[in-house]
């Protein structure tokens, strides 16, 4: 048998990562990579990995630096400037958490619906329109990215005449995630915040003379306890939400319709009964729009494996796999294929576990939920026109173009 490897830049493996996740989860569960990572592609491992404390979010402090231009780049770059939510651990990931929690609350999230709804029909209106004269129906510039993109700028109660230039900021920026990153990446990364940021330097000091009812005034003025968000706390958060928040939704939305329009019987399922929120688990379950996260164990940790212990010491470099695990067989029967009414789809691991649990989740479901529903709902007729074309990445997996023929 030839041994199985974890090769990122295989097109193959980009393609289609499942076979290669199916064959390490079985014959080499925790593989240690030819870059250095540790590579979970068990549940049990992966789901104890991402609740444990004994493991750190936070690369740059936790981690064995790694000797090379780019690491040593990357570490040069985090310390100038506040770090994310998603790599802090607690007390700061606790604290940060906190402040920013009460705007993502199930009933704040529910309480957009009919906005989402507003905006998904207008976007379906549009493109029925250029249907009808001649032109096309492109599901990611006509649907997933513009309704998405709408939502939150409508929350942060940002101006949108800059869409063109906000999407290739963070089509840019999101690149930065791949543990493929290169000088090329990071450069153009720097270069995308250097027009961001005056941008929101720019809408947040106006907010701040004049508050509004959005969420951007909320978080400026968020305070518990007596602690409240510093000013580059506010700006790093921002542009979480700004940037990294729509593009997962993005691609849960793309990737699901895809996926549905493969499997004809869910597809009628979803006609005739809609989505509730376990068919959009199973959506997330099956071809999730983030394929993993990496993790620090901050003391030597083991992983058994039939009559093995492996052991990996502190400071090494954990990638969970979340793709990988939400096709684990010995949790999810049949993984592959798509089941609506899969009893335990809410187990999947698409938006992570423990203490960094999608602060999001609920928007993405809610935006998910309405536009695929709407999309199916108005057109009778949805069918694939050309071959999807996927994103070169492996971090964030996603449909970046799928041409749809559609008719009432």
């Amino acid at each position: 048998m030839t041994q199985p490897t974890f090769n990122p830049f295989d097109p193959a493996f980009r393609a289609d990562p499942h076979p290669f996740y199916d064959s390490l989860r079985e014959h080499d569960p925790v593989h240690m990579s030819l870059g250095g990572l540790v590579v979970l592609t068990r549940y049990h491992d992966v789901a104890t990995v991402l609740r444990s404390n004994d493991y750190s979010r936070d690369v740059e402090k936790s981690a064995k630096p790694l000797d090379n231009p780019i690491s040593t780049r990357m570490r040069e770059r985090r310390r100038n400037s506040s770090k994310s939510i998603l790599n802090l651990d607690p007390p700061d990931h606790t604290r940060l958490r906190r402040l920013v929690s009460k705007s993502f609350t199930p009933s704040a999230i529910e309480s957009l619906r009919p906005m989402v709804q507003r905006y998904v029909d207008e976007a379906l209106d549009d493109a029925e329109q250029r249907v009808r004269n001649g032109g096309t129906f492109e599901l990611i510039d006509d649907l997933a990215f513009p309704v998405p993109f709408l939502v939150i700028s409508a929350m942060l109660g940002m101006p949108i005449e800059r869409e063109a230039e906000l999407r290739e900021w963070s089509q840019v920026i999101t690149r930065t995630l791949e543990p493929t990153t290169g000088m090329a990446e990071l450069d153009e990364a720097d270069a995308a915040f250097a027009g961001l940021l005056p941008f929101l330097d720019e809408v947040i000091g106006e907010r701040r003379k004049h508050p509004g009812a959005d969420m951007l005034s909320a978080l400026i003025t968020a305070e518990e306890s007596g602690d409240k968000l510093s000013a580059d706390e506010l700006v790093t958060f921002v542009v979480l939400l700004y940037i990294a928040g729509h593009e997962t939704t993005v691609n849960l939305i793309g990737n699901s319709v895809l996926a549905l329009l493969r499997a004809p019987d869910q597809l009628r399922h979803a006609r005739e009964h809609g989505l509730d929120s376990n068919a959009v688990d199973e959506l997330l379950r099956f071809d999730g729009p983030v394929q993993h996260t990496v993790r620090i164990p901050l003391v030597p940790v083991q992983f058994h494996v039939d009559d093995r212990v492996i052991e990996v010491a502190a400071g090494e470099r954990v990638l969970t796999s979340l793709g990988a695990a939400s096709h684990d067989p010995s949790v999810f029967e049949n993984p592959h294929r798509l089941d609506l009414m899969r009893p335990n789809a809410n187990k999947h691991l698409g938006f992570a576990a423990g203490i960094h649990y999608c602060l999001g989740s609920a928007l993405a479901k809610l935006e998910a939920q309405v536009a695929i529903e709407s999309l199916f709902r108005r057109f009778s007729t949805v069918e694939v026109v050309d071959e999807p074309s996927w994103r070169d990445r492996l971090t964030i997996r996603g449909v970046d173009r799928l041409v749809l023929e559609v008719a009432r």
